[in-house]
């Protein structure tokens, strides 16, 4: 058995089902191995950036790690951004990059590069396998990594010489590290937390005016049942990130959707007038708290997350709880009081009715195309996006019911993540409708990933909101740069419908209101990859908006 050989059957135990990746020298031996191989399914994608994405959002639509493999070189360093990407979102995903042989290591070699160094500041660990007798014990260690704690990527460096040599499978090491095993391990909650807990759970029965702060660890840790639960119990509105949109259901009365910089009014509102922030697995980012010093001004802070240096990095907290967060809110569950709360929630919906998510209906609008897309697949498909205006709407008016069911790029915003991340959503998720929402700038960026959406027959619909420009980036030039459009517009640009069929794709273009709900119904009864061109005017803007540097109670939009 070749260590290229033993590296599949590993992977075969782990539970691994689906690769992304491209073929390259280093990587032979493995992709030989594969070659023979009838439980693993590989997706060849165009490019090694499409194959990190897809990694990553089959990841976050699974909860199951997500696999890249290149080979060296640029093959590895095409995945870097999606590595970056994974990062910034806590997605668990092990990249495996092909290496020259070790001989020809730190000698300048063709297609050689320290992708272990490269990598170092955007994984949670990095190592090169040296010895062949450490692979299964390596691999699981990787994948153990990706998973527990915070979860991140982990690259595993592999040379060529290592994967081709014979290794005798009964003689490799296969218990993980002690250090591993016992970072990885689940610890109970000691003493000085259940006292914190209880101190938590006085400063929530004493509260008037609570609002619970939702992040994505909530999804991460599978705590949206328990999110509800708690919600509920203490009758406390949920304002929740882009990444944790769907850990709470967007229709509960208690939902304040998104809150930050294109959040709602009444989130915000909510956020600077409570007396109680209870942030639930949230980073304080800063398109959520705006001004930092202005930042929930009344409130006294207890902040839940698994990393403790997330705990009071950004803003300053009044308790402190470290933990899963599934497990912490299941044990102060148990510890707050029922509580009625009609005041303040009369007053939080006072804000929902002054102040609703709205846009003039005239003509053919975004926010339409994303509400009809709600109504038609009943808040029931997966939604991904790219990154820039479509992000924004989509996150303001799709209404989700289902965790993971929103596949987006939230600390690195990378444009062209949308439709590879789309592609492994669909693979690990085949039960579900998967729309990748899209603007014309972002789509661009991968838009070769349509050929892999054909090659493979991926039914994957992709909407692009066609305004000619960058439309963030002219967003923000008519508004802080009095309408300096340096290098934003696009012109009249690619002719998407075209583009679709030469990849094998359907193509179809949407200019009026009336033919939003038979386009897309069409398109999903069609079940094969298409794109839909709509095109809309460049001047709509996501509203409201908080200005950079401004409190997020100073919002723009509102009248």
């Amino acid at each position: 058995m070749t260590g290229a050989e033993l590296l599949i059957k590993t992977l075969e135990e782990i539970g691994v089902d689906t690769i992304f990746g491209f073929p390259g020298g280093s990587a032979l031996p493995i992709y030989d191995a594969l070659y023979s191989n009838k439980k693993i399914r590989h997706i060849k994608t165009v490019h090694e950036q499409g194959a990190a994405h897809a990694a990553d959002g089959y990841a976050r639509a699974t909860g199951k790690v997500g696999v890249a493999l290149s080979t060296s070189g640029p093959g590895a360093t095409n995945l870097v951004t999606g590595i970056a990407n994974a990062y910034m979102d806590s997605i668990p995903m092990v990249a495996f990059t092909g290496q020259v042989p070790l001989s020809l290591l730190g000698k300048d070699s063709f297609q050689e590069v320290d992708i272990t160094g490269v990598t170092l500041p955007i994984t949670k660990h990095s190592f090169i396998l040296r010895d062949k007798n450490d692979i299964v014990k390596k691999v699981k260690e990787a994948f153990l990594i990706a998973t527990t704690g915070r979860p991140g990527p982990v690259v595993v460096d592999l040379p060529k010489d290592v994967m081709a040599g014979e290794v005798n499978e009964k003689t490799v090491k296969k218990d993980v590290n002690g250090f591993v095993a016992s970072y990885t391990s689940k610890q109970a909650i000691p003493e000085s937390q259940q006292k914190q807990l209880q101190k938590a759970a006085e400063m929530i029965n004493e509260a008037q005016r609570p609002v619970i702060y939702a992040g994505g660890g909530v999804i991460t840790s599978g705590a949206n049942h328990e999110l509800l639960k708690f919600a509920e119990k203490i009758e406390a509105p949920v304002t929740t990130t882009l990444m944790g949109i769907t850990g709470f259901p967007s229709e509960h009365p208690l939902c304040l959707g998104m809150l930050g910089m294109h959040g709602t009014a009444y989130a915000n509102m909510a956020v600077t007038e409570c007396d109680l922030l209870i942030a639930v697995g949230a980073r304080f980012d800063d398109r959520v708290t705006g001004k930092v010093e202005a930042f929930a001004p009344k409130a006294k802070i207890i902040h839940m997350d698994i990393d403790p240096a997330e705990l009071g990095k950004n803003v300053d907290i009044d308790l402190a709880l470290k933990g899963d967060v599934k497990t912490l809110l299941e044990r102060i569950i148990e510890l707050v009081s029922c509580k009625k709360r009609g005041l303040w929630l009369e007053t939080v919906n006072g804000w929902k009715q002054t102040y609703p998510l709205k846009y003039c209906n005239k003509g053919l609008k975004p926010q339409f195309v994303i509400e009809e897309i709600c109504r038609i697949t009943s808040g029931d498909a997966i939604i991904a996006t790219e990154v820039g205006q479509h992000q924004m709407w989509a996150a303001q008016f799709y209404k989700f019911k289902n965790p993971r069911s929103f596949i987006s790029s939230g600390g690195l915003g990378t444009m062209g993540f949308g439709l590879p991340a789309a592609l492994g959503a669909k693979l690990g998720r085949p039960d579900k409708v998967v729309f990748n929402i899209a603007g014309d700038g972002s789509f661009e960026m991968n838009c070769h990933e349509l050929i892999t959406a054909a090659s493979y027959n991926i039914p994957v619909i992709t909407v692009i909101f066609n305004n000619r420009t960058l439309g963030m980036v002219h967003q923000w030039q008519e508004m802080f740069y009095d309408g300096r459009f340096s290098h934003s517009e696009l012109g009249e640009g690619t002719d998407y419908v075209k583009l679709a069929e030469a990849c094998g794709a359907a193509g179809f273009r949407i200019t009026e209101k009336e033919q939003v709900e038979q386009t897309i119904s069409k398109a999903i009864d069609l079940n094969k990859p298409v794109v839909i061109d709509v095109r809309i005017d460049p001047k709509e803007m996501v509203m409201p908006m908080v200005p950079p540097g401004m409190p997020i109670s100073r919002m723009l939009g509102l009248d």
